[in-house]
């Protein structure tokens, strides 16, 4: 299955540099490229893409909000969201997660780092390690104060309440950076055991994949952000 990419920077250059990148690829290919977010949420919808590589900044609708536009429509539940920033720790980037995201690559990232982000996210996962999400999430709420505050971490809290004993064990070790072979060896299960309940963690949650699992963790204050 040839996985539909989108493009979405106001550098006309640096979209032409991936567009050849990315069309390189067997098993990719970029369906359409966009200036700002606007363009971003509507040629997502009209061109079916899969992925969309989404830069941050950028003038009238920005990355972000074109995030959060992307993930709240039912009918693009499928696609997935990866973001271009030229600031790896940035406010943004959390913010980014929080909206839907499945992660963020710097802009500064080697070819291959870029194509096994684009095939990572079209699986369904997380574009970047938990342990690097869990960094990023830590040290922005250890800034801020500790978990978020007000009605969305409300609804965290209440969600959270909802998860079993075991679930909420295999979220503090999701969180912690570590793999479902990792967690099914610490406790004595499948992996796809692991995996079932990451699958009902996240739907619980309302989270789409296993960076915005971590953002829920922080978030509620099931894990509490420490900065080494």
């Amino acid at each position: 299955m040839t996985i539909r990419v989108l493009l979405a920077d106001d550098q006309t250059l640096l979209r032409s540099a991936f567009r050849v990148l990315v069309d390189s690829e067997p098993d990719m290919e970029v369906v359409a490229e966009a200036a700002d977010g606007a363009e971003a949420v509507a040629l997502t919808r009209s061109a079916r893409a899969d992925v969309v590589l989404m830069d941050i900044r950028m003038p009238g609708t920005d990355g972000l909000t074109a995030t959060r536009q992307i993930s709240a429509d039912p009918e693009l539940s499928h696609v997935r969201v990866v973001m271009l920033t030229t600031f790896e720790v940035d406010e943004y980037v959390v913010q980014s997660l929080r909206a839907g995201a499945s992660g963020f690559l710097g802009k500064g990232a080697e070819p291959d780092e870029l194509l096994n982000a684009i095939r990572v996210a079209a699986g369904g996962e997380a574009l970047l390690s938990p342990v690097a999400t869990k960094g990023l999430i830590a040290r922005f709420l250890a800034q801020s104060g500790g978990a978020a505050e007000g009605p969305e971490a409300a609804v965290r809290s209440e969600r959270l309440a909802a998860l079993t004993g075991r679930e909420r064990e295999v979220l503090v070790l999701v969180a912690g950076g570590h793999s479902n072979d990792e967690i099914a060896g610490r406790l004595e299960v499948s992996p796809l055991t692991v995996k079932t309940h990451v699958n009902r963690a996240m739907a619980k949650l309302g989270a789409r994949d296993r960076a915005q699992l971590v953002v829920a963790a922080y978030e509620s204050g099931l894990v509490r952000p420490r900065v080494d």
